[in-house]
């Protein structure tokens, strides 16, 4: 299989649309890992991903009947810029079948290139079943975006530039959403450099591979995050499993903080703004050298994609410093007299606060959130822990607390005087006109809501911590309700940020 594989590589025809990227050295974060990392920069091409590649060489290997036919794809963004720019080279008809929670910069950029938009579902999946409908009724070609041995071809191309350009490395990092572009790097370095350690990395939220990896078999997730988009699938490719179950050496996951932390380490070095699944590669290679403990090593990761719509760079900067471990949150409880403050600050000594919020709970006691700069990382964050606990009241620390991250420490208000029977309930579901109102319609009107809090992520999805409440012998009913709204939810009412801050 590797042996056809790379034939295939070594004659894809990509390069009449996509070029040959630098592979950069990132000197402050090799010298902060003490291995040499190199950014195979493939947000650098015509689209800002390397999605371009697969879909030229597609294209390419069509015969003239089918492009006369036109062509269709389902894509989140990136495959859909690559297929719509070669067809527009060959002019070829394009439809584009995109989930309607695509950033707009994407689906912007698509029309742009001249194809017909379609925006059809919530995930990828919904999509592509939508176009190969679609395609089966018009006649069209449909160009798949990752499971396709010319695809995988075209994004292969990556890896023969990457040998060229640095010859032979330690390990290479490949993000991993459906497979295509790992398949194609895998194939052609396990072929010719069998000694270098592939390392799939995924977005834990929607970690279909590793799933795979595992198991030894293709699993289908039964859903999938989409912070990171262009990683988003729920099931990975049948031919792209095929060649990564035999060319991969490790998997594993990043988080959603730790991709965030990534984009940033990106712009802090090469003035890269990526989009999170540009990231995520980079991730891993961090996450992967630290816990191997390696020093030394040439390392590569890639920048597979740059299509971040602006707003959402507010979430992204956010999280930046949670994911690279420089800012712990902590809830503490101190006395409610005079003087008590001056000692938690004490305890403080020279630390830099990021974020303080304070509410007097009763006469004898306060709560405080407070967000701390961290120097050394999580070694320094035990030590507040510790520091904090010494006055005497309690201390919960909450940087890896979800719902303390994504709510609690933006809502302003307090504690209600009476919240027997009250539930609470994070819901995520994807943001576009009229989505808020419809979640509350679905919902219906035989449930009492008592705290409500939305945040919009730049029109990319939204998340709502919702109380309701509802006494034991309805609880069924009110978990059965949130089923059939259809938005992926989390029963949070055990949160100990909830007892804290809003109970």
């Amino acid at each position: 299989m590797l042996d056809k594989m790379l034939k295939r590589i070594l004659t894809a025809r990509v390069y009449d649309l996509a070029i040959e990227t630098p592979l950069q050295t990132a000197p402050l974060i090799s010298r902060r890992l003490g291995n040499e990392v190199l950014v195979k920069r493939e947000d650098m091409q015509p689209v800002f991903s390397f999605k371009l590649r697969g879909a030229a060489n597609k294209m390419r290997c069509l015969s003239p009947e089918a492009l006369a036919r036109g062509v269709i794809c389902a894509s989140a963004g990136n495959h859909a810029q690559g297929v719509a720019l070669s067809a527009r080279h060959l002019k070829v008809r394009s439809v584009i079948v995109m989930p309607t929670t695509t950033p707009e910069i994407k689906v912007n950029s698509v029309r742009n290139h001249g194809a017909e938009v379609v925006l059809f579902g919530d995930t990828f999946d919904q999509a592509c079943t939508h176009a190969l409908q679609l395609q089966k009724e018009h006649g069209l070609t449909f160009i798949h975006p990752y499971d396709d041995f010319d695809v995988i071809a075209g994004q292969g191309t990556i890896g023969m530039e990457i040998m060229r350009q640095t010859g032979p490395v330690d390990a290479i990092y490949l993000p991993v959403g459906g497979g295509g572009l790992a398949a194609g790097v895998a194939a052609y370095w396990k072929a010719l450099h069998p000694e270098t350690k592939i390392i799939a990395v995924e977005a834990e939220d929607s970690a279909c591979f590793k799933a795979a990896f595992d198991k030894g078999e293709r699993v289908k997730l039964p859903e999938v995050g989409i912070f990171a988009d262009g990683v988003a699938v729920a099931l990975v490719g049948e031919h792209t499993w095929e060649i990564l179950r035999h060319t991969v050496d490790e998997c594993i996951t990043v988080s959603t903080d730790e991709i965030c932390a990534s984009i940033k380490d990106m712009f802090e070095d090469l003035r890269l703004i990526s989009e999170p699944a540009g990231a995520v590669s980079l991730a891993g290679l961090k996450k992967h050298a630290a816990a191997k403990g390696w020093t030394g090593k040439k390392l590569v990761c890639i920048s597979s994609g740059a299509n971040v719509s602006f707003g959402r760079l507010r979430h992204i900067s956010e999280r930046t410093e949670l994911g690279a471990h420089r800012e712990g949150l902590f809830a503490v409880t101190i006395p409610e007299r005079p003087g008590s403050f001056l000692a938690f600050c004490n305890q403080l000594g020279g630390c830099n606060i990021t974020e303080f919020n304070y509410r007097m709970n009763t006469q004898t006691a306060a709560h405080l959130f407070v967000g701390i700069e961290l120097k050394r990382g999580p070694e320094e964050r035990h030590e507040l822990l510790k520091r904090l606990e010494s006055l005497g009241g309690p201390v919960l620390d909450l940087t890896d607390n979800e719902m303390a991250k994504l709510h609690i420490r933006y809502m302003v208000g307090g504690h209600c005087s009476d919240t027997r029977d009250e539930r609470l309930f994070r819901v995520e579901f994807p943001e576009r006109p009229g989505a808020l109102h419809k979640f509350i319609s679905r919902l219906g009107d035989q449930w009492n809501i008592s705290i409500f809090h939305y945040r919009n992520h730049a029109a990319a999805f939204g998340r709502v911590l919702l109380g309701i409440q509802c006494p034991d012998h309805r609880l069924a009913d009110l978990k059965a309700c949130l089923d059939e709204v259809g938005y992926p939810w989390h029963d949070e009412s055990g949160n100990p940020a909830y007892d804290i801050f809003l109970s």
